[in-house]
């Protein structure tokens, strides 16, 4: 009984010890430099994203934080360098749509597992997508472009990649309209806005951020939003459900911080407080809601809800369209 005793003191000594290790880490991290890796090449919504909030995060948190590009293979080597990285909150990622709520479901062999190997932070933005066709296009609202997807025999979608949320939008309207609409994919939003400013292909949806500069300039037409809702940047502008009466068609870019499985739960929720307290800071809210994003402050287990939420969503939707990653 001594023995037993014994033992049991000392397991709930070492559980004190755990507990109050993770609580200490949260009270002196960090210590030095925070690595912020952003799974694709500079310029895009989560790179936009990461470097809005790092200057702020790191005068909140007195330490400097770095972002970091590394892309290729559709976000998975940022994805699997984070994930291996030490649980030690030095170094996070910034997740997107694709290397977070994609991946898992079609491509061979994929190196991390976002479910068990990456943990949920905070989510720091949404930004719609946005349905544009060339300015010279002969329709300017979404029925007139409905109206000429059923008379016309063939068009053309473009899309920034196979399997990238754009794609899938393009492939909801294929399958609920059930026309003959054939997918061009490029490799970036860049090539394919060219594209379509030169009329080789009919539509695309790019990220809201990506259109806005071309619409401006008057080479291309926005017609509807690929989000749930409309977006405060362009309140004016109807979203595809609003016009289609598909009410689940959603499909945005969005962007957040994750951590290596096994970071202590104190540095994550400490986190989550600040980059909360980041993105609603009226100069960093103001930049990221001028390039078409949305705010939406989450605690931990919302923004990990959110993630799990979108998961499914495009299994369903990889299900319903018959998408492969070969396509």
């Amino acid at each position: 009984m001594q023995f037993i005793r014994t033992v049991a003191f000392g397991l709930a000594t070492a559980g004190f010890v755990v507990i109050n290790s993770g609580q200490g880490w949260s009270q002196t991290y960090p210590t030095r430099t925070i690595q912020v890796i952003v799974a694709y090449a500079a310029g895009g919504t989560g790179d936009i994203v990461a470097r809005s909030v790092a200057d702020k995060l790191g005068a909140m948190l007195s330490q400097s934080v770095v972002v970091e590009n590394r892309a290729g293979a559709s976000g998975a080597i940022g994805a699997h360098s984070v994930a291996t990285a030490a649980p030690d909150g030095y170094t996070l990622l910034v997740g997107q749509t694709g290397e977070m709520a994609v991946n898992q479901h079609w491509l061979k062999g994929l190196n991390y597992d976002p479910d068990k190997d990456l943990m949920p932070i905070a989510l720091a933005a949404v930004v719609p997508l946005a349905l544009v066709v060339p300015a010279k296009a002969p329709y300017s609202t979404m029925p007139e472009f409905l109206a000429a997807l059923k008379a016309k025999p063939k068009m053309t979608f473009a899309s920034a990649g196979i399997g990238t949320p754009g794609h899938f939008a393009g492939e909801m309207l294929k399958l609920q309209f059930d026309e003959n609409l054939a997918h061009v994919p490029y490799k970036g939003a860049g090539p394919a806005l060219n594209d379509l400013i030169g009329n080789h292909v009919d539509f695309y949806f790019p990220g809201f951020p990506a259109a806005a500069p071309h619409v401006k300039a008057g080479t291309l037409k926005i017609l509807a939003l690929s989000s749930a809702a409309r977006t405060p940047a362009a309140p004016d502008i109807p979203t595809v459900a609003e016009l289609t009466g598909n009410k689940d068609y959603d499909f945005t870019l969005w962007a957040g911080f994750f951590a290596p499985r096994g970071t202590p739960q104190a540095i994550v929720d400490r986190l989550n407080k600040e980059i909360n307290q980041v993105i609603q800071d009226p100069d960093v809210k103001a930049r990221l809601e001028a390039a078409g994003a949305v705010i939406t402050p989450m605690s931990v287990g919302q923004f990990k809800d959110f993630v799990k939420d979108e998961s499914a969503k495009y299994l369903r939707v990889i299900k319903q369209t018959g998408v492969t990653a070969q396509q």
